[in-house]
């Protein structure tokens, strides 16, 4: 498993998050406190409290690298 923290400060940054993990094969949850969301779901980020960091989680893929490489403007 590989995390990442990352901060969205716009929903123009939430739609770019979403693009990006969407075109990833592997399975992305996002994690704020006790919520945990499917990356891929718009509408499960924009119910996220975006005023604190978000953990980017990817459980197994060998592409992960590739996209937190992709995430990294947004990392905190």
């Amino acid at each position: 498993m590989k995390t990442m923290n990352i901060k969205l400060s716009s929903i123009s940054d939430v739609k770019e998050l979403v693009r990006i993990v969407t075109a990833f094969s592997g399975d992305v949850d996002l994690r704020s406190g006790n919520y945990i969301t499917d990356a891929k779901s718009i509408l499960g980020l924009l119910a996220m409290n975006r005023r604190k960091p978000i953990e980017v989680i990817v459980d197994r893929d060998e592409n992960a690298d590739e996209l937190f490489s992709k995430l990294e403007k947004f990392k905190v």
